[in-house]
């Protein structure tokens, strides 16, 4: 995790412009901010941070069992592909929580990161009891000398583009919509380690996936294996394996063209459409007559989309 020390006069960073939020799944309305910050900061010759929580702050103060679209290690790498150098990440505990709205911008925004302009989402809150709005930023603006930049929020399929939604979508196994609020599929990402090789035994050698992914939507879904650089076609699957009668839950995929050894390799696995939902069979026979079916749909997906 990324700490705030206190700069030094020696290592004094240069004055900022600074984006505030979680930033959980970076969807389209995050990108839209993300954007705003890019030109803000070239604009004014400003150097562009983001400045992020860990963990979100509704698990923080226990009033959700809230799960992340994205592990913190990815939202990070993913706001430094997005093209933001500067990403600090805040511990975020009850402590802070407690900082008043005045003080979150005068010791943290204006002193440690020497913003001089602000970027934020429409329904930014902040400080004590997240009694700052974004009417009280502006207004520490105008009377401290920095800038404020709201950003509107982003409809897609006749619906604001959220955080909650998005992971609302995922729960429902609704990955088509939920990727496209997100810009791109939803991916789970790990390391392939060693299973019963129960799907080798059935014809369809599957890679199974150790991860720390918190949303794991159920059923089988076309997806793609993305290893390297190589992407391939694939099917995966998110389950108990009721057929089986087995513990636990279970991410495992199946390479549609591809013949080789996966074992300690860390993979993305990017789910596209939903094809059904998990259950059990009376036997392997009939699983398998099944499998033979979902993969015939998923290379029919590949040639409508290649």
């Amino acid at each position: 995790m990324v700490s705030v020390p206190r700069p030094s006069p020696q290592t004094r960073r240069r004055p900022s412009a600074v984006a505030v939020g979680n930033f959980d799944g970076l969807h389209l309305g995050h990108r839209r901010i993300l954007d705003r910050l890019a030109g803000t900061a070239r604009r004014l010759g400003l150097e562009p941070i983001v400045l992020t929580f860990s963990p979100h702050p509704e698990k923080a103060l226990g009033r959700t069992s809230l799960r992340m679209i994205q592990p913190l290690s990815r939202r990070v790498e993913g706001l430094r592909e997005a093209g933001v150098r500067s990403v600090t990440v805040i511990a975020f505990s009850r402590a802070f929580a407690a900082m008043p709205a005045d003080r979150f911008i005068t010791e943290l925004l204006l002193g440690r990161l020497r913003a001089r302009a602000v970027v934020v989402g429409s329904g930014f809150r902040f400080g004590r009891e997240r009694a700052g709005t974004v009417a009280d930023l502006r207004a520490m603006g105008r009377r401290l000398g920095f800038r404020v930049e709201i950003v509107p929020p982003v409809r897609k399929d006749r619906a604001l583009v959220s955080s909650s939604r998005i992971r609302m979508l995922l729960d429902a196994g609704r990955v088509a919509e939920a990727g496209r609020l997100l810009g791109r599929p939803y991916a789970i990402e790990g390391l392939v380690v060693r299973g019963r090789a129960r799907g080798r035994a059935l014809g369809f050698p599957t890679a199974n996936i150790r991860t720390t992914n918190e949303i794991l939507p159920a059923g089988i879904f076309v997806a793609r294996l993305e290893t390297g650089r190589r992407s391939l076609p694939a099917l995966a699957y998110i389950g108990a394996r009721p057929t089986f009668a087995e513990k636990g839950l279970s991410v495992e995929v199946y390479a549609l063209e591809f013949k080789g050894d996966l074992y300690g390799r860390r993979v993305r696995v990017a789910l596209l459409e939903k094809l059904r939902s998990d259950r059990a069979f009376p036997d392997a026979s009939a699983l398998v007559r099944q499998m033979i079916r979902d993969e015939a749909a998923a290379r029919a997906f590949f040639l409508r989309r290649p």
